[in-house]
């Protein structure tokens, strides 16, 4: 039995609450959706290739485990190391508002519940805050 999966889906009810891999897809798509039109994120999207659909598969299976469904990232390519992989990618301060606002309206178009929203807001924050690298 692998004791470090098991305990972050008995603690972490979120991926239940945001609908399961339904729900998740919902927010990624609407992510980078928002990524796409609003001028204000050209920051961020700048910094990915034109085909979004390799990100969008990442995104989803990072998420998956992140909010304690299946850890679909992990058993595939190993631990996520975050910080490590977006070290090649100027992040700041712009850069981290613009993820964040793309996420943030994301999860308030998708999420129905006001607890679970103030709850993903916040720790996207921390994770989006902790890859800045600038």
């Amino acid at each position: 039995m692998n004791t470090h999966v098991l305990p972050s889906v008995i603690t972490n009810p979120h991926y239940t609450q945001i609908g399961g891999d339904e729900g998740i897809q919902r927010l990624v798509d609407r992510f980078y959706q928002l990524m796409d039109d609003l001028p204000e994120a050209q920051a961020i999207r700048i910094l990915h290739s034109p085909d979004l659909s390799q990100p969008k598969e990442r995104l989803f299976m990072f998420l998956s485990g992140w909010l304690g469904g299946p850890q679909r990232y992990t058993e595939r390519f190993g631990h996520p190391k975050l910080r490590q992989k977006h070290l090649p990618f100027p992040i700041g301060e712009a850069e981290r508002d613009a993820w964040m606002l793309c996420m943030t309206r994301a999860i308030d178009d998708q999420v129905a519940d006001a607890a679970l929203r103030r709850q993903l807001t916040q720790s996207f924050f921390k994770t989006a805050d902790f890859l800045r690298n600038l």
